[in-house]
């Protein structure tokens, strides 16, 4: 028997529904597969779950694909499953140092911005989340930004960050992870 592996991507998007990511890496564990980076979203009334795996080398892309198709919790949705030829573990620069939470009145350009600052100052943006939230005169926006900032760049940076949200008038956090 062949133990050895393979690298692959899983991407799934569909309506959101409860069970979507507990069926999904049920089904994944039942095959043998070994989840590595996880990211799980729900986008308006969808839903994104995407996953670094390795499997063992005689599982077929296709056979993965009809073994989560067949789950009815994810019957309407479009299934994914590729080769992944990057590496499956991240680089040391890219771990998260900082996270940070932008709130307030939705400004048209706003993610731009910010992805800006991380940009200048050589910041690696390793998740990011960004959320309308319905109300008020036109809604109110989050942003929500795991970044890996290099210790020589932290202080000016962050202090950009508060700068440009102090500009549009929006609250800004953030915490060293």
């Amino acid at each position: 028997m062949n133990n050895s592996h393979k690298t692959v991507l899983v991407s799934v998007i569909g309506p959101d529904c409860v069970g979507f990511v507990s069926s999904i890496a049920g089904r994944l564990f039942d095959l043998g597969c070994n989840l590595g980076d996880t990211t799980f979203a729900v986008l308006g009334g969808g839903a994104e779950f995407t996953a670094v795996c390795e499997i063992l080398e005689e599982i077929e892309l296709d056979h993965l694909k009809a073994e989560l198709q067949s789950l009815p919790e994810i019957a309407e949705a479009e299934v994914n499953v590729t080769s992944f030829e990057l590496k499956a573990a991240h680089a040391p620069s890219e771990s998260i140092t900082h996270q940070i939470i932008i709130s307030g009145g939705d400004s048209p350009g706003l993610l731009a911005r910010l992805c800006e600052v991380f940009q200048q100052f050589d910041a690696n943006i390793v998740r990011l989340n960004s959320e309308h939230i319905s109300g008020g005169k036109h809604g109110q926006y989050v942003i929500r930004a795991s970044v890996a900032i290099a210790a020589e760049n932290a202080d000016r940076c962050l202090a950009h960050i508060a700068n440009t949200a102090g500009e549009l008038g929006l609250k800004h956090e953030w915490k060293e992870v």
